[in-house]
């Protein structure tokens, strides 16, 4: 009986460490609630993401840029990604402002033309916005998270639920 109550506490510890990894995203990253936690970027309204962008997300995103090509990325801004969304008001990401992708399994067709672009993106820029917005990065497994698709539209639109 005792080697069947120590199972059962094995599992049930299993299970609220699975609960509690769960509960980890999204994080909160923006400014505090009602209740004094940090806002988690679906919970923040227009303002506040504005905000978000200007003061956490575009400086982030810009660093990874002008790391890569200085001279090419001085001066960064929500056009980078967003294209003339401050005339239209349409901040929606994915975006035909950016390259559509291919949307075959690893890339292939992008790491072949532009092998050092989509390795920096993969290792450094989408690692980087993901933890800038509170959620986890795309995963090959469960095809959810932020990667590549949540800023660029596949070849028939938007894909993996972005």
């Amino acid at each position: 009986m005792f080697a069947c109550q120590k199972a059962d506490g094995r599992v049930l510890i299993a299970i609220l460490c699975l609960i509690a990894l769960a509960g980890c995203y999204p994080k909160g990253v923006g400014p505090s609630g009602s209740d004094g936690r940090p806002l988690t970027w679906p919970e923040m309204n227009l303002v506040q993401r504005q905000a978000h962008m200007r003061d956490v997300v575009v400086p982030r995103a810009g660093a990874v840029f002008r790391d890569w090509r200085p001279e090419r990325f001085a001066r960064i801004d929500c056009r980078l990604c967003h294209g003339n969304a401050e005339n239209t008001g349409n901040f929606r990401m994915p975006t035909d402002h950016l390259p559509r992708l291919s949307g075959a399994l690893l890339l292939g067709p992008e790491r072949a033309k532009f092998p050092e672009t989509t390795q920096l993106k993969l290792d450094r820029l989408v690692p980087e916005m993901a933890d800038a917005l509170g959620v986890k990065s795309f995963s090959l497994v469960t095809r959810r998270g932020f990667g590549c698709y949540s800023c660029h539209l596949g070849p028939d639109g938007p894909m993996f639920g972005n």
